[in-house]
């Protein structure tokens, strides 16, 4: 869409130090509602309190003495926490090869989905090992909500006084960066009879992940000082639904004798906020949609899932809730949302409870980031294993889940909405990182860079806010001054060299799409043998990307959120100004919009397909080929710098030029950096080996870059 943009002037319960197994009674707690009691038990020692282990890595980074305000008070309430059992490694492993089978066509068990009983009985902790752990809670005071049906996660409520008491881990205070936190200030706690059955608290702290969205910020090609967020009388081309299918091919799905626009299928964003389903309307109006049967509604599903009304991440759930329904246009969308209790992420209430219905919903999207530091240090503690389980969960019941990969270029710890430079080194986003998931990152439109807006775009929309005329070529998303677009279009000399001018240090953020290794997960076989994926032991991200842009280069992508009260604005898209303060950019976008391009797939394929990671890869293993046996001719034609030149036998276009390299400071992953100096962040301390540049195939920039969605849904098997 084009528009004109122009300035605008208690006491602790007693307990007895050894607890027998057998010899827990008359105390009330909730039942466990999973477990095989064919499983053998793990926990066969009797549980004796004087004999501890730790769960090293389970205190929050940031839990640290220089922001430390001290101890909660022991009557605080610590509501619906998360305690995560685990299986054995056989259980595991057979649970692996189970998903594997599920997802292989040429297996007896395709498509077979399990149901979430099964994924308790089969797979879940012996049922004397989850009643053993719940009477432990329960004998300390806590109370046990729920046992999810997966028998991994046990929903449990206390007071902070009985964390310490129970798991000897103390609940402080935190003030980081203006804003106060809770965390235990040490690692928990808990008898050694019992570890061989418990991971750990999914977390103990509010530390919560945030939102893949941004709001217009610095304009590189448009400065206009004085103006809300560089906007200035220039024309900004903005990506409305229209857009988005005429760039990525959807429009002959619309068009075939039986036409693809996701009937019959739900999309579900998981949120921890509601919004008000006038926007959604708006939405859909504005912009052709309202045409369609598409429906939306808001559900609070489940145990312990308590209604958040609206706050402030409605921005980011109001996007998701359209662009999940923008492409696949007759799917009915349901916002799942979930208010946060004291340490615990109210989206994962919702994915969790809709998990665990006897049909769950067949697709989920998810716009949010953590990095995998802060959710422990593997994949057996705290968050990072509550995650996998909760995806694998997903893969294994047939749900396809789509997650952000985040807008801070390669460094997912640090802050996007607060960090100049990258201070934490490389890292991935540990809510995408699973081998159970579709990491999307994002891309840029290299357009403007080339001088080529008016081959790509019209200068008036049509009915529908189309003003795209084609597909466009692709760059990956970067707002930062280690752009190298940026620096080539500029010519600058390097990186190094214009983060640290005048100019640059105008630019200094770290705003880009993510992708990085992940440090937590092996890789997994289907991300293999493809030319461009390392060789390097580790589940890569992003996997596929889209348009993602927050207007760096004039390209911004929009949406309606109109209440005031959270940041919103009126809708009115007719209005430039109103339209540029209902524009936004990030992966948040490319999540849902995945996420709604699922849906025509599945209906197409007249099931749900689970996780679409293996499929993605073998069908780009046909068009890139490997390094030892590229697909030389496709990779030519792919290549997504030859724009509405790109063959039209492509599913996914190769983008090659740019990167998402953000500047940094510090000794972590920096290159370059001196007292005086800022550096690039790089894959050696010792030379300069970029996060990342993009190259031929798949990379950490753009994963298998952007598609053609007519291409991949006639292709999918």
């Amino acid at each position: 869409m084009a528009l004109r943009r122009f300035p605008q002037h208690t006491p602790l319960l007693g307990l007895l130090t050894m607890l027998v197994l057998s010899g827990f009674s008359g105390t009330a707690f909730a039942a466990p509602q999973a477990g095989s009691p064919t499983v053998a038990p793990r926990i066969v020692a009797a549980v004796d309190e004087t004999k501890m282990v730790t769960l090293a890595g389970s205190t929050h980074r940031l839990a640290v003495p220089k922001y430390d305000q001290g101890a909660v008070d022991d009557s605080m309430p610590m509501e619906h926490m998360l305690l995560q059992l685990r299986r054995s490694p056989e259980q595991e492993a057979a649970l692996k090869q189970t998903i594997d089978e599920l997802q292989d066509p040429h297996a007896g068990k395709y498509h077979q989905w399990l149901t979430a009983d099964e994924m308790g009985t089969k797979f879940g902790p012996a049922q004397q090992d989850i009643e053993t752990v719940s009477q432990w809670l329960s004998l300390h005071g806590f109370q046990v909500n729920t046992v999810h049906k997966n028998g991994l996660t046990i929903d449990v409520s206390g007071t902070a006084g009985q964390v310490r008491e129970a798991f000897h881990a103390e609940i402080h205070k935190y003030l980081v960066n203006g804003q106060q936190h809770i965390a235990n200030a040490s690692d928990v706690q808990i008898p050694a009879a019992l570890a061989p059955a418990i991971s750990g608290f999914v977390a103990l702290h509010n530390f919560m992940p945030k939102p893949a969205l941004k709001k217009p910020g610095k304009n590189f090609t448009f400065p206009c000082t004085g103006c809300p967020d560089g906007f200035n009388g220039q024309v900004q081309y903005d990506e409305a639904p229209a857009d988005l299918a005429a760039i990525y091919n959807v429009g002959p799905l619309y068009k075939a004798k039986k036409p693809i626009t996701g009937k019959g299928q739900t999309v579900v964003v998981l949120e921890r906020t509601d919004i008000n389903p006038a926007d959604v309307a708006t939405f859909r109006k504005a912009f052709g949609l309202s045409s369609y049967a598409g429906t939306f509604t808001q559900i609070h599903p489940g145990a312990g899932c308590t209604d958040p009304k609206t706050n402030g991440d409605e921005n980011e759930a109001a996007l998701d809730a359209e662009w999940a329904g923008a492409v696949a246009a007759d799917a009915a969308v349901e916002l799942a949302s979930c208010a946060d209790t004291a340490t615990t992420f109210g989206a994962f209430t919702a994915a969790q409870n809709l998990l665990d219905l006897k049909n769950p919903p067949s697709i989920m999207s998810l716009s949010y980031g953590e990095c995998e530091t802060n959710n422990g240090p593997g994949t057996a503690l705290e968050g990072n294993a509550f995650v996998n389980n909760l995806w694998q969960q997903a893969a294994g019941e047939g749900v396809s889940v789509f997650v952000s990969t985040g807008d801070n270029g390669p460094a997912a710890c640090d802050d996007a909405n607060t960090a100049l430079v990258a201070t934490t080194g490389i890292a991935a986003n540990a809510l995408a990182s699973t081998p159970y998931n579709v990491a999307t990152g994002g891309t840029d439109f290299l357009d403007v860079a080339e001088g080529s807006i008016n081959t790509y775009w019209s200068t008036t929309n049509d009915p529908v806010g189309r003003s795209a005329k084609s597909y466009i070529p692709e760059s990956p998303w970067n707002d930062s001054c280690a752009n190298s677009v940026l620096i080539t279009y500029l010519g600058a000399t390097s990186a190094a060299q214009f983060c640290n001018s005048t100019t640059g240090e105008g630019l200094l953020d770290i705003v880009a799409g993510s992708g990085a290794p992940s440090f937590v997960y092996a890789k997994p076989s289907w991300q293999k043998g493809i030319i461009g994926i390392p060789s390097d032991g580790h589940r890569d991200l992003p996997d596929v990307s889209l348009f993602a842009s927050n207007g760096f280069w004039g390209h911004a992508i929009l949406y309606c959120m109109s209440d005031t009260t959270q940041g919103g604005y009126a809708c009115d898209f007719t209005q430039p100004i109103n339209t540029f303060f209902n524009e936004a950019g990030g992966t948040s976008f490319t999540a849902p919009q995945f996420a709604s391009i699922q849906a025509l797939i599945n209906q197409k394929a007249g099931a749900p397909q689970g996780n679409p990671d293996p499929i993605l890869y073998d069908l780009a293993r046909l068009e890139y080929g490997s390094a030892a046996d590229p697909n030389t001719s496709q990779l030519k034609a792919c290549n997504s710098n030859l724009g509405n030149g790109v063959a039209s036998t492509c599913i996914f276009n190769d983008v090659t030029t740019g990167n998402i390299t953000v500047p940094c400071y510090g000794a972590n992953d920096c290159y370059g950096s001196t007292l005086n100096d800022y550096g690039i962040l790089s894959r050696s301390d010792d030379k300069l080996l970029q996060a990342y540049p993009t190259k031929t195939g798949w990379d950490f920039a753009t994963g298998l870059g952007s598609i053609n969605v007519t291409n991949l849904v006639n292709a999918w098997p």
